[in-house]
């Protein structure tokens, strides 16, 4: 009764905190930079509107949850690439793998990139011929272990390397999460806070000018001087999540989660998202976010199918609503082995 209890607590704190009347907070939307690092990654997660911190169980770990790497029983490898907005692409590739029953390793590598944009200037509005582009990387490495038989934590550490035109900012940043089994049925809860680290702040030739200390005195030349940038904040954030098994037969499985996030830039904000299994095989995924400006409806799918000697193939598909933009699909591609 009291496992009961704590499940309850949980869920109803999480939708209390989807509701912007909770603490009177205000959004600080465009305040902090490395906005690549919030988009969310693995089309199952995403489908279940990434209501994912406590049901996480593959390599995917590696950005929801770390503690989570210790649910993986081999090795598994997996890749997404996402349609972003305005033709951005962003391609992630993670693998997670058990060193033992208690402990576990993960690699991950996230890319956005994005094509040409033309140079325009105050003279020069239509364009000057010349071009730039911008990108984002990270690379993470990240550690698991199993501090009991209901209880693990985990740790990731991050190198962020961002560039716009000539100018480059890198910076170093952690997660942590924990993972823990109730003891009633299949419940568990999740908690992660990712993004832990310092501001970091773009350099770079094109920054450089010449300033005239006396204008109109030809007395005075221009001297040498570079143009002033804030350096920025990562986006930390702090997820809560809850995930159960509604359904737990040999043919069938129907998981329901539900998240709480609380962004450094944006007031606090929830997700739902539930997923059917039939026979390990088809997959079916929806779920809502709460209290987005844009987003809301997500939906997908997956099949997984022997595709060797030990080896599964997981194929998933994510749809999600951006209201007045483009919506964004999602395709992954996983190996257990």
């Amino acid at each position: 009764m009291k496992t009961k209890v704590v499940g309850l607590l949980a869920i109803l704190t999480i939708l209390s905190l989807a509701n912007p009347a909770y603490s009177g907070e205000f959004s600080r939307v465009g305040t902090v930079g490395a906005q690549f690092l919030k988009i969310g990654m693995g089309a199952r997660y995403v489908a279940m509107g990434e209501a994912s911190i406590a049901c996480v169980n593959d390599a995917y770990a590696m950005y929801w949850n770390p503690a989570a790497l210790t649910e993986i029983p081999g090795s598994n490898l997996s890749l997404t690439n996402v349609d972003w907005i305005l033709d951005v692409q962003l391609n992630h590739a993670t693998f997670g793998k058990s060193l033992d029953q208690y402990s576990a390793f993960g690699v991950s590598i996230t890319a956005l990139t994005m094509g040409d944009m033309e140079i325009t200037t105050l003279e020069e509005p239509e364009g000057t011929g010349e071009t730039f582009t911008s990108s984002s990387y990270a690379l993470t490495l990240g550690y698991a272990r199993k501090l009991t038989d209901r209880f693990s934590a985990g740790v990731n550490g991050k190198y962020i390397w961002e560039s716009i035109s000539e100018e480059r900012a890198s910076g170093f940043a952690f997660d942590f999460g924990t993972l823990f089994y109730t003891g009633f049925r299949s419940l568990r809860i999740g908690m992660n806070i990712s993004n832990l680290g310092p501001e970091m702040k773009l350099e770079g030739p094109e920054l450089d000018t010449y300033h005239d200390p006396q204008p109109g005195n030809p007395n005075y030349d221009n001297v040498q001087a570079k143009l002033a940038v804030d350096p920025y904040d990562l986006p930390l954030t702090f997820r809560f999540g809850v995930a159960y098994d509604l359904v737990d037969s040999p043919e069938s499985r129907f998981t329901v989660a539900a998240e709480a996030k609380h962004p450094n830039d944006n007031v606090q904000q929830a997700s739902l998202g539930g997923e059917y299994q039939w026979k390990e095989t088809f997959f079916l995924r929806g779920g809502y976010k709460l209290n987005y400006q844009e987003e809301g409806l997500t939906l997908g799918g997956g099949v997984k199918v022997n595709a060797g000697k030990n080896t599964m193939l997981d194929i998933s598909y994510a749809w999600a609503d951006f209201s007045h933009l483009s919506s964004v699909h999602r395709f992954s591609l996983g190996f257990e082995f």
